[in-house]
């Protein structure tokens, strides 16, 4: 599917792919971003904190093949995001870890959020978001878990609204929400 997008055709401001665990959405993603023709950009969010996930990482790596710079950002996405010279095209993968990690550093979740998408707009870049979907399973039986899902709801919903592309991912398949793909 996604070698047959059109290559040179523009990117929203702001596009954002959302799907569950394995659905697709960093590959989707990837795919939008390679089909701008612009220098690539990636702002990765997670943190290897131990083998399983540093093999996560790698595996991202080489599913992306070349042709990517990458920046380290798992706190400081606005700085990250300033940063970012026009006449590139930007992958943030994924807000779901970053918000994870400002979570668990107690940061105010709904100023981060705030600023994160300010940060998106004033981006001199177009930035294609991607996030996980997690209110369609159980209600988590913890409250630090409903906490997280509740406050990765209200920022899903805050990028969404923002974001001229929302595309979900499920089973590998996209699904156009909002907007046009390009």
């Amino acid at each position: 599917m996604i070698g047959s997008l059109p290559k040179d055709k523009s990117l929203p401001q702001l596009s954002m792919v959302i799907g569950g665990a394995r659905s697709g959405k960093s590959r989707f993603a990837e795919g939008l971003v390679s089909a701008s023709a612009l220098p690539r950009l990636y702002i990765a969010t997670a943190e290897a904190w131990d083998g399983e996930m540093r093999a996560r990482i790698a595996a991202h790596q080489v599913d992306r093949g070349p042709g990517w710079q990458t920046v380290e950002a798992p706190h400081d996405l606005c700085a990250a995001l300033a940063a970012v010279p026009a006449g590139h095209a930007v992958l943030l993968d994924c807000a779901t870890l970053w918000l994870t990690n400002r979570m668990l550093a107690e940061a105010d979740l709904e100023a981060e959020a705030a600023a994160l998408e300010a940060a998106l707009l004033a981006c001199a870049a177009p930035v294609v978001v991607v996030t996980n979907e997690l209110g369609w399973s159980i209600v988590p039986e913890n409250a630090l878990a409903r906490r997280f899902r509740d406050a990765q709801g209200r920022l899903n919903q805050r990028l969404a609204a923002s974001a001229g592309l929302v595309v979900t991912v499920i089973a590998g398949l996209p699904l156009v929400l909002k907007g046009t793909l390009p």
